[in-house]
């Protein structure tokens, strides 16, 4: 038995995933396709474009979750940055993984505060919060500063547009071994021109779901 698979965690995920699958987003609906593609690979309104769609949960899939909580068992990590948190199912995942490995430490950082405000509540929900750190804001700004000085694992899930300089502010710090989960990776092309590049110090690979799995190799 584990933290995922046992109460009060498994109940809560499933009522999560149920509420996400009901939720609507008037916000995205009142976009066209063809403004909801401009503002979702822009670097300068991404601000604007979350906070249109504030009410849409985002969530990884259960497929996606349970990938999270077997990397960061796997690897033995402590340490965690998350790049959007949004309402927290996947800051379950990860927490409830450094549980089970005996504790740690999981940054995250989420641009929209009511995402905040609902995630907090989660993570008490599961008996998880002490093991979370809530950073809101600008992930450019709020991950620029008092960084554990080395990172064991980073799960990528926030402003595709921003994930190149989102690895670069972590990228002193990730430990050789490091892994880094990138969710729709392919919306970012610099992004994976980075990663996959030879003489990066990456090995990464495309995986399911439109995830790039990333080794700090070196």
């Amino acid at each position: 038995m584990t933290t995922l698979t046992t109460a009060p965690l498994a109940s809560l995920l499933d009522q999560l995933f149920d509420e996400a699958d009901k939720a609507t987003s008037p916000g995205m609906a009142a976009l066209s396709e063809g403004e909801r593609d401009r503002l979702f690979h822009s670097k300068t309104e991404y601000r604007n474009f979350y906070g249109l769609i504030k009410d849409l949960w985002l969530p990884v899939s259960r497929q996606t979750g349970e990938l999270l909580y077997m990397l960061t068992r796997s690897s033995g990590a402590r340490v965690i940055v998350e790049f959007g948190t949004s309402f927290g199912i996947s800051t379950l995942y990860l927490a409830a993984a450094l549980r089970d490995n005996g504790g740690g430490r999981l940054i995250t950082t989420e641009f929209e505060p009511g995402k905040v405000a609902r995630a907090r509540q989660h993570l008490q929900a599961a008996g998880l919060a002490d093991l979370v750190e809530f950073r809101q804001g600008d992930a450019l700004e709020t991950l620029g500063a008092d960084l554990p000085g080395s990172i064991d694992l980073v799960l990528m899930d926030g402003a595709k547009s921003l994930y190149l300089e989102i690895l670069q502010i972590l990228e002193g710090r990730l430990r050789q071994g490091a892994i880094i989960i990138a969710d729709d990776a392919d919306a970012c092309p610099e992004y994976l021109g980075h990663v996959r590049a030879l003489g990066s110090g990456y090995m990464s690979t495309p995986f399911s779901e439109d995830i790039e799995l990333s080794l700090r190799a070196a």
